[in-house]
């Protein structure tokens, strides 16, 4: 990557979300139990799901893809962050904040696509399960998944790239907890509109696209769920996406409100939440969202649990 040779800073100072210390100390105890329950929520369903024969599917095979996406997410964030909350100097290396923004947009668009992906399985699902095996066949999941990652990585390479041939001689300080393109393109000592015009190009295609197509697939499930004759089976149907469509809304609404907005109307405070919303809580609350009263999830953990203990019995073989 060819960054810009015109600057001055070699480092950046993360103002963080507060300033007063006793807060900072707090923060640090909630968002490291946050970074810890996120952590074991994702790895817990990443191993179930490699390991147990009932979720050998390819809803948990893009769930899979899910948690180990969103452990490198919030790994890419969360420790700079817990180091600065306990440090008086908090800056990152200019080289650090590359690394981290880059990371960070290919995995936010990486988790577009496969939200995407997980609908459209969904959709398949309901809507003809009868061709549901011939359809959801390994190679085309598998074709999904890959197209998913190379999609956010494309996406971050672009932005990676404008970002960095600009000039940045001072000031140094992000009025943010981590390097997110528009809080480091504030500082650039020259004019940014291109800039912004390909975030904002790029938002639309990366984040709006999905996410359009993910209405318009669930526009097709409820059709479909509201022409199955009986309560139970619209019931069971729906209860299917559930935990989808409520990972889709909390991930979704966050990425919107923080850059589908003009910039006249951006608020620093409100971006902070809207940030910290989708890159640390909700990476936390997916693995809970699709595990809780989830009886697939629940009977692969009970049996996995069963044959560790008849084996450290000795009644396994």
């Amino acid at each position: 990557m060819n960054i810009s040779k015109h600057r001055t800073v070699e480092e950046f100072i993360l103002l963080g979300l507060t300033s007063q210390r006793n807060i900072q100390i707090v923060l640090f105890v909630v968002f490291l139990f946050c970074y810890i329950v996120s952590l074991t929520g994702n790895i817990i369903i990443i191993t179930l799901s490699r390991i147990s024969s009932r979720l050998q599917t390819p809803m948990y095979f893009f769930l899979s893809n899910l948690s180990f996406l969103d452990i490198w997410f919030t790994s890419s964030i969360v420790p700079q962050m817990l180091k600065n909350f306990l440090s008086v100097k908090k800056s990152i290396s200019f080289t650090g904040c590359v690394a981290q923004m880059f990371i960070a947009l290919s995995l936010g668009g990486t988790e577009c696509c496969l939200l995407m992906s997980m609908a459209y399985d969904r959709y398949v699902a309901i809507c003809s399960p009868l061709h549901y095996t011939s359809i959801m066949h390994p190679v085309l999941c598998t074709k999904m998944a890959i197209g998913s990652w190379v999609g956010g990585l494309i996406n971050s390479l672009i932005h990676t790239v404008f970002a960095m041939q600009l000039p940045y001689c001072g000031p140094n300080v992000i009025n943010d907890f981590f390097c997110e393109v528009p809080s480091v393109l504030e500082l650039a000592c020259t004019d940014i509109s291109l800039n912004k015009t390909i975030v904002f190009f790029f938002t639309i295609i990366v984040v709006m696209g999905p996410f359009s197509l993910i209405l318009i697939t669930y526009g097709y499930i409820i059709s479909s769920i509201l022409r199955i004759s009986t309560s139970v089976g619209r019931r069971k149907a729906f209860s299917t996406c559930a935990s989808h469509i409520i990972v889709v809304s909390l991930f979704y609404g966050t990425i919107i409100f923080m850059y589908m907005r003009p910039p006249s109307v951006h608020v620093a405070n409100q971006d902070k939440m809207a940030t910290l919303f989708y890159s640390v809580i909700t990476p936390m609350l997916n693995p809970l969202i699709y595990t809780l009263r989830n009886k697939d999830v629940t009977g692969a953990f009970i049996d996995i649990t069963r044959k560790k203990i008849a084996t450290d019995k000795g009644y396994g073989h």
